[in-house]
């Protein structure tokens, strides 16, 4: 039961299918449940998660609601929430942390067995509160953001000081975020070591930041895109590689800036799959450690096996590792007071209605980070 019984009509960017244009409709979204809360979108923004979101990651289910990056308002809560109320404004996640499972209480994961990451497109219960003239919606992961209300569970919301600038906190909802903690806990990075990260978008610039606040004495961003240059200093990157500038491979090109060695650890941003062997080859031998946060387009890419073999470590990561409470908090504190300089990576707004649009500007070399401003 909920404390509001009311169905909500609202807009929301919709995909039909594989293939399908993004379309902006009039859904339905239905009360919380007894766990759940429903929120009122403030604003949303896009990564290039949600370009492989309509490309059928991480399920074929459609039609789906789409976004998962966002930030808004408790509209009203299940019965049995004690933890939220109406006017609080929270950050979607797509993990939970119960901080009692044996992965919680390890200290070695942020993959919550209570609350795990959605696969399935639905909420806990495998249902949706969405739907479009009868028919269920699936969502990308736990829910779907680019839209006026969403339902979450409980467990996968986030509090947050509701003077954090909205912009600013849908930036930390994941991608942002996700670089940062894969330095900050992925990796652990120490401090004097050296860090090459791999892609300088909204994630890249994240693993950056979080190289620099784990104390990095050499930070290498490496992009093909010129104008990454200066967002990459802004965030404390100390070298820059454009390999287009060269011939040689990335990982070459890293050596060199490192006096032959390689970097002690390499954080891979860009999905594109020949970059995951360069980015182990960019780290030295025996000891470098890199871990992959970008999502390729194929479920599987080649490896350099020798690579492996000369003592490397080749680390997978989800939201990099952060647990909501315990470590997404802590970025949220610090992006309320204003300790990331997160204004550098907006580029763009549009409405809602224009979501179409972002995909294209996406594509655009001087766009980092599109918020999505709802019209209500």
């Amino acid at each position: 039961m909920s404390r509001t019984s009311q169905v909500v009509t609202c807009k929301a960017a919709i995909c039909w299918g594989l293939g399908q244009p993004v379309t902006v409709e009039e859904i339905q979204v239905d009360p919380p449940k007894a766990t759940e809360v429903r929120v009122k979108m403030i604003c949303s923004s896009l990564c290039h998660t949600d370009i492989t979101s309509i490309q059928g990651f991480p399920h074929m289910k459609f039609p789906r609601a789409l976004g998962h990056e966002g930030v808004g308002v408790v509209e009203s809560v299940g019965d049995q929430v004690t933890t939220l109320k109406e006017g609080d404004v929270v950050i979607p996640t797509y993990i939970g942390e119960c901080e009692t499972c044996e992965n919680c209480v390890s200290g070695q994961t942020n993959l919550c067995l209570t609350h795990p990451v959605s696969l399935t497109g639905l909420l806990p219960d495998d249902t949706s509160r969405m739907s479009i003239r009868g028919q269920r919606l699936y969502h990308v992961l736990s829910c779907a953001t680019w839209s006026e209300y969403t339902v979450s569970d409980v467990n996968y919301v986030l509090k947050v000081d509701p003077t954090i600038d909205p912009t600013h906190a849908s930036f930390i909802s994941c991608g942002f975020s996700t670089g940062f903690g894969a330095a900050w806990k992925e990796v652990k990075v120490e401090s004097g070591s050296s860090v090459a990260v791999l892609g300088l978008g909204a994630v890249g610039l994240g693993a950056i930041s979080g190289a620099k606040f784990m104390g990095a004495a050499k930070i290498i961003g490496i992009d093909k895109n010129e104008k990454k240059r200066e967002k990459g200093e802004a965030f404390g990157m100390t070298h820059f590689i454009n390999p287009t500038d060269s011939a040689k491979s990335v990982s070459e090109l890293v050596k060199e800036a490192t006096g032959g060695m390689g970097v002690d650890y390499s954080i891979e941003c860009t999905g594109i799959p020949p970059l995951l062997t360069e980015s182990l080859e960019a780290t030295k031998m025996g000891t470098g450690k890199t871990v992959v946060v970008g999502i390729p387009a194929e479920p599987t890419v080649p490896l350099g096996i020798i690579t492996i073999l000369l003592g490397r470590t080749l680390k997978g990561s989800v939201f990099g590792g952060l647990k909501v409470r315990s470590d997404l908090s802590i970025i949220a504190d610090k992006c309320q007071k204003k300790e990331f300089p997160l204004e550098e990576l907006l580029s763009h707004e549009v409405p809602l209605e224009d979501v179409k649009k972002a995909f294209e500007i996406l594509k655009e070399p001087n766009c980092l980070k599109i918020v999505i401003k709802m019209s209500h």
